[in-house]
Parts: structure tokens; C-alpha cells; sequence
């Protein structure tokens, strides 16, 4: 399986990013430009995982390793990010929360 830490995260701009986080975990706070697709809803959602290479994150990087662990296995090109959004913001870096 493929890692990343949350400081190459920030390196990268032109990679997809996927918080498998439930909805109200990802609205009190996620990744900038990350797009919420559950874990409990993702068999459902497959359909809107991006074509190509993109990241997988969670809150600290159990459920997202999972998720990699399934989509690699359906050849998906996807790759886990270690520490996941706690570490993220444990860094100092900027979140991104929902307008009220």
C-alpha cells in the first residue's frame, strides 16, 4: 500500500483528495479541497471516485488505510495518508469548514 505523510500531502496540487470520514466529521473541519466520501457509504459511491491517481484520508489514517487496502485490490490507483486530518491540523495548517 502507498503512504504518504500530511507534509507531502501539502506538496502535492494536482492530486485528488478523498476524506472517507463520516459527513459530520468532515464538516467540523477537513483538508482543504478534499471531497466527503464515507467509508459506510463508499460501495455506493464508487462511481464518483476521480479517473486516475488520487490521496485517501480519515481522522488519523486507520479507516483510510482500509479504504486503500479495498480499492487498490479493484485496481484503483490510490494512496493513504499517514496521521490523517488530526495530524493535518496538529501541524498548524489551515482547514476548511462549511458556510453556515
Amino acid at each position: 500500500m502507498k503512504t504518504i505523510t500530511v507534509a507531502q500531502l501539502a506538496e502535492r496540487t494536482e492530486t485528488a483528495l478523498i476524506d472517507v470520514r463520516e459527513r459530520s466529521e468532515f464538516a467540523s473541519g477537513h483538508v482543504p479541497g478534499a471531497v466527503n466520501l464515507p467509508m459506510s457509504e463508499l460501495g455506493d459511491l464508487l462511481h464518483e471516485l476521480p479517473d486516475g491517481a488520487f490521496d485517501v484520508i480519515c481522522q488519523l489514517g486507520g479507516r483510510s488505510a482500509r479504504v486503500v487496502e479495498a480499492l487498490e485490490a479493484r485496481g484503483y490507483d490510490a494512496t493513504n495518508v499517514e496521521g490523517g486530518t488530526a495530524e493535518w491540523i496538529a501541524e498548524g495548517r489551515a482547514i476548511e469548514t462549511p458556510a453556515p
